[in-house]
């Protein structure tokens, strides 16, 4: 099955407040376990980079499993934002360690790489890959731990339909909605390996780690 296109940015507001209203602990937890388990970065990591942080859940994740973190949060969706936003307000522990950004990794020049850089489910959401795989080549360095998690295309509609009805069935409909569009956007392994050659950043390792994720991971060369 071809790659079908989905929207970069999730700009509605009733998309994001169903975002932030769904229950993501099983797949964010996993997240944080698979990052600790394939990068295993050390206690202190420095400077963090969440790309596509959406509503921020990951984000104050990794706040929580690095205290000596600070993490730069970006995302393109002002929605988005600003649940992230309201989420840092009820969490004081974090003032003056994470900060939530506006903005599109395509356009993101801060003065400075990072230690760290993670993404969860963006990749996807990119038209272009290279634009993806290009922003993590500039923002990072040598030595700087990478680790990306996304989803993978299935073989077809109807597997995608399957997924979405074993994984989601109790979503609402805009959630199971976005998920068959992302499955149906998202790319295969091999293809994820061509764009990490492509984009000179061959030193990554993508796996399979679930039915419907693949990580990319690793240190940058």
């Amino acid at each position: 099955m071809k790659r079908i296109t989905e929207p970069e940015l999730m700009d509605d507001p009733e998309q994001a407040l169903a975002y932030g209203r769904a229950d993501f602990e099983e797949p964010h937890s996993n997240f944080i376990k698979l990052l600790e388990g394939y990068c295993s970065p050390p206690g202190r990591i420095g400077t963090v980079l969440d790309m596509g942080c959406g509503t921020g859940d990951i984000t104050f994740r990794i706040g929580r499993a690095f205290s000596g973190s600070v993490i730069d949060a970006i995302d393109g969706s002002a929605a988005m934002l600003l649940h992230a936003h309201e989420g840092l307000i009820r969490k004081p522990e974090f003032e003056g360690r994470i900060h939530f950004l506006h903005g599109r990794i395509q356009e993101f020049t801060p003065d400075k790489s990072y230690g760290l850089i993670v993404s969860n489910s963006l990749l996807h959401h990119i038209p272009d890959p290279a634009d993806f795989w290009g922003a993590v080549k500039r923002l990072s360095a040598a030595g700087t731990l990478v680790f990306v998690m996304d989803l993978m295309r299935p073989g077809t509609a109807g597997e995608a339909r399957r997924l979405v009805e074993t994984y989601s069935p109790d979503e609402p409909d805009i959630l199971k909605r976005d998920f068959y569009n992302s499955l149906l956007a998202a790319f295969e392994i091999d293809e994820v390996k061509r764009q990490l050659k492509e984009a000179g950043l061959g030193g990554l390792k993508v796996t399979r780690v679930s039915d419907r994720h693949l990580i990319v991971y690793g240190i940058r060369d």
